[in-house]
């Protein structure tokens, strides 16, 4: 019955030429096959790794001081969540073709190759860095996925081709191993993946961007596959591979809900301070790196240098687990997007601002409880020193 209703909505979609039109009947049904059918497949191809994995003793570098785990296990879940977005992206890409999904895929496969060879042997940084520049370069200039404007922060509007073109790339590669820095406890990556993309789908179909809606939700449904076995007791980790696509795949989306509300469109909601919502629904990533790359060139080490004092690591500290962990921290990023939401009317510079000092207070409030925690005593001065 189920497969007779995907085939039944395939069909009429392919005799489609409108997205609305098609969506006014089948709006629902179609989102929740396209995101079951992504979590199936990675559901699926999950155990078949695992299984291949403890074979070939592909575990875990436990001897790292940076691992939360005390035994061997497997770095390969990204291989599932990227086989799940890349065969349900081409399975439902058949309507509007205005965006470059091939372009998108060609980055993704470039740099999955990397992230797993990463994952199975290691790769030096140089060459991480020069393949992240490659792909970058594809989505921006051949894909023409880029920032074309500041939307009035630090004063600054239209962006000359050159600097468009470097921002975006610059952009890229930040969000991309952002991703890939918050992947240190069980769930983190995938459930902030999960909350961005999510939240990119509604404000997609809002707008009626419906394929952009699908690229998310597509996303969405191959986390939630992995993250049943990702959850504590971790049995499998999404490693390098599964972090930088997922970063990939969401720093893309973020990049075309904000250019889309540069125009106006009649008939077309739109979202007021799209960047700086934007920066609110990135916010755990893009605020964990910014504070950990400060203190190390503060430190006068490299920004690039790994260490245990990222805000996942610092949570820890007090006393809770990894699931506790990940749901603080997502529940951290929801008040974020709340309160860009609720101030998304007095611009973008501004609301920027705000967002980021809420999350510097929200890392002041940690520090505080870190202190005392170490001293056995609450007092006025642990906010301090």
């Amino acid at each position: 019955m189920l497969i007779n209703l995907v085939v039944d909505i395939y069909a009429n979609a392919l005799m489609l030429n409108y997205m609305p039109e098609f969506l006014a009947h089948y709006q629902v049904v179609y989102y929740i096959c396209i995101m079951g059918f992504a979590a199936l497949l990675s559901t699926i191809a999950i155990p078949s790794i695992l299984h291949v994995a403890r074979a070939r003793h592909l575990y875990d570098d436990l001897g790292h001081f940076r691992k939360q785990h005390d035994q061997g296990i497997p770095r390969l879940g990204g291989v599932a969540i990227f086989i799940s977005f890349s065969v349900t992206a081409l399975v439902f890409n058949m309507i509007d073709k205005s965006f470059p999904i091939g372009y998108l895929l060609t980055a993704s496969i470039i740099l999955f190759i990397m992230g797993l060879k990463d994952d199975l042997s290691g790769v030096n940084s140089s060459t991480k860095f020069l393949v992240q520049f490659v792909v970058a370069l594809i989505l921006v200039m051949l894909g023409d996925i880029r920032l074309t404007s500041m939307y009035g922060v630090f004063g600054i509007y239209e962006l000359p081709f050159i600097i468009s073109s470097a921002l975006s790339v610059l952009v890229i590669i930040m969000i991309v191993n952002a991703f890939n820095l918050i992947d240190g406890i069980d769930g983190l990556a995938g459930v902030t993946g999960i909350i961005a993309n999510s939240v990119f789908t509604i404000l997609f179909i809002y707008t009626h961007q419906y394929e952009l809606a699908v690229v998310s939700l597509i996303l969405v449904g191959s986390i939630i596959g992995f993250l049943r076995y990702n959850i504590t007791p971790a049995k499998i980790f999404m490693g390098d591979t599964g972090s930088l696509f997922i970063g990939l795949i969401s720093v893309v989306m973020a990049i075309k809900l904000i250019e889309l509300n540069k125009f106006a469109t009649i008939g077309i909601p739109q979202i007021n301070s799209a960047p700086a919502l934007t920066v609110a629904i990135l916010i755990g990533p893009i605020f964990d790196t910014i504070r950990v790359f400060f203190i190390r060139i503060m430190n006068g080490i490299s920004p690039f240098t790994a260490d245990r004092n990222h805000i996942h690591h610092r949570v820890l500290r007090l006393g809770y687990t990894h699931l506790q962990t990940t749901l603080i921290l997502a529940a951290f990023n929801l008040v974020s997007i709340a309160v860009a939401l609720a101030f998304s009317s007095i611009g973008n510079f501004t609301l920027i601002i705000i967002i980021f000092l809420v999350s510097m207070l929200f890392n002041w409030i940690i520090t505080f409880l870190i202190r005392s925690k170490d001293r056995e005593t609450v007092a006025l001065r642990n906010l301090f020193v």
